[in-house]
């Protein structure tokens, strides 16, 4: 029997010397500048950035519906105050203690956009100005102003989700919490009993797929508020493709507001603003058509 002029056994499986492969969680920043008990955070930017960019879409969209430039002005103070005590409101009536509303954490989005919702429609009424028309021409102002902030989230490692071994996965060792088995379990997620409290878990990056979701609602709003359209109709995409969106990220989330069996207060908010956004998108009304580009 000849022997072979190839030594086989160096290509067998256990012989292979592959590199180890190590996570490397990324490094978070959730204070951009401290100087003695000042200090200025990646999420305060983030939201400072989100008013601003929105400001500025918000202005050329009333421009193009014939709206001021003024009102505008006023709309962006208006959803800033209003956005920011509906969301403490929020925040407190969730886990039932007054004194969150002085605590420096807790600004839920839906809080928010209820606050600011509120606001600006008192806003709008004491100009007396259309109300449609101007719901209309804030519709991708909020769309583009959602999608920064939800980057300040991800910046301070806050509002992640489940735990995943996907390549998606991010390990926040210093968010608000980390990552850990520990904190995990008290969201009520399922962590192997085997994995030690300590242990920081990657996570879905729930913060990234909003904020890609809401670029994504951007261009769709731009889009329809560039045509002629019924009154409400672009208003009316927004709830409804918010909805759909907060829905379904939801389902991925770390939550402990799981009251209504496997759903979510947020959940629960956006079956509401859908049915109502689908009413708007479908409702006939006067045609409005926006000038400029």
């Amino acid at each position: 029997m000849k022997t072979s002029p190839f030594n086989l056994s160096a290509f067998q499986p256990s012989r292979l010397a592959l590199p180890a492969f190590r996570y490397h969680p990324p490094h978070m920043y959730p204070t951009l500048i401290k100087i003695g008990s000042f200090e200025i955070t990646t999420f305060g930017l983030m939201m400072f950035l989100a008013f601003l960019t929105a400001g500025w879409v918000l202005t050329r969209q009333f421009r193009r519906y014939g709206l001021s430039d003024d009102l505008a002005s006023s709309m962006v103070m208006a959803a800033a105050i209003g956005g920011i005590v509906g969301a403490k409101v929020y925040y407190a009536i969730l886990f039932h203690d007054i004194k969150l509303l002085l605590d420096r954490a807790g600004l839920v989005w839906y809080g928010g956009l209820i606050g600011g919702f509120l606001a600006c429609s008192w806003l709008i009424w004491r100009n007396k100005a259309d109300y449609f028309t101007a719901a209309d021409a804030t519709a991708p102002a909020l769309a583009v102003g959602y999608a920064l902030g939800r980057i300040g989230c991800f910046l301070v490692g806050d509002d992640y989700g489940r735990p995943t071994t996907s390549w998606v996965g991010i390990a926040f060792p210093k968010g608000s919490p980390p990552t850990t088995a520990e904190e995990l379990r008290r969201f009520g997620v399922a962590v192997d009993p085997s994995v030690a409290p300590y242990e920081i878990l990657r996570v879905h990056p729930t913060q990234l797929y909003e904020s890609a979701a809401a670029l994504l609602m951007f261009a769709i709003l731009v889009w329809i508020s560039r045509r002629p359209h019924p009154r409400g109709r672009a208003f009316g995409a927004f709830l409804l493709l918010m909805g759909v969106e907060r829905f379904l990220v939801e389902i991925v989330r770390a939550k402990d507001d799981r009251f209504l069996g496997p759903f979510t207060i947020a959940q629960l908010i956006s079956v509401l603003i859908f049915i109502v956004g689908t009413f708007l998108v479908m409702r006939r009304d006067r045609v409005v058509a926006p000038q400029g580009t």
